[in-house]
């Protein structure tokens, strides 16, 4: 399915995936409204200030993205993070709230916000995590938030089923992005770590599989695409190359 000419709404948009995606839909044609926190790192037709944990901030900017585009066509919730590497008991109520208002209450806000503005055709991405399919040590707050993510968009596949709005979850492995820094809360060395001795996903192989999603023939929904690099199997294993 040709889709230039369209338009789309990414959340997430000033860096790593969430920026791929934006590129990768430009690509096509498709005319993207970005939001994020940073907007000066936002490369999009419309780039505009967007905090998925804020109500009032993900409602001006829908209207805002509206306004931009003229109508709506596809929404890829690309916004997320991490907080630590620990176990359970020595993560914070702090971190908690975080990581749920971002992945899972801002991906459903945004979602019950851009719904009823998608025109029939449209698709609605979630950007999950292998991490949402298979647990792995410390990191039981993302691991849950992910989980999360795949139960939301499985229900909104059944609430959906009828109408001409598709609905697709990306789930990829390990990317390397700004995603270990965020998470080792600036520690370089330890987000350098994540990535040694493994040739990683880059954002734009993330970017590709989106692209593949919203472009099969419109009776086609593709539910799930899960992505890994070849030397990863699971969230917890990961094959090394001697350094």
């Amino acid at each position: 399915m040709r889709i230039d000419g369209k338009t789309a709404i990414v959340t997430g948009a000033s860096s790593g995936i969430g920026a791929a995606i934006v590129r990768g839909l430009r690509a096509e044609g498709v005319r993207v409204a970005g939001g994020a926190r940073r907007t000066d790192r936002i490369d999009a037709d419309v780039a505009l200030e967007l905090d998925v944990t804020d109500p009032a901030s993900c409602e001006a900017f829908v209207a805002r993205a509206l306004d931009g585009l003229g109508g709506l066509d596809l929404l890829v919730n690309g916004a997320g993070l991490a907080l630590g590497r620990d176990p359970f008991w020595e993560s914070s109520e702090e971190d908690e709230r975080v990581v749920l208002e971002t992945n899972v209450n801002g991906l459903i806000r945004m979602t019950r916000l851009c719904l009823p503005h998608i025109r029939d055709g449209g698709h609605i991405v979630n950007i999950g995590s292998i991490a949402g399919r298979q647990a792995y040590p410390s990191g039981s707050l993302y691991v849950t938030s992910k989980y999360a993510v795949r139960g939301f968009t499985y229900a909104l596949r059944e609430d959906l089923l009828g109408r001409p709005i598709r609905l697709t979850t990306v789930d990829p492995g390990l990317v390397e992005t700004d995603f270990s820094r965020v998470r080792f809360r600036g520690d370089e060395e330890s987000a350098k770590a994540v990535y040694a001795g493994v040739e990683a996903m880059t954002p734009d192989d993330v970017a590709e599989c989106v692209v593949f999603a919203v472009t099969r023939p419109p009776h086609v929904n593709v539910d799930e695409i899960v992505v890994k690099a070849l030397a990863q199997s699971s969230g917890a294993r990961i094959l090394r190359s001697e350094t």
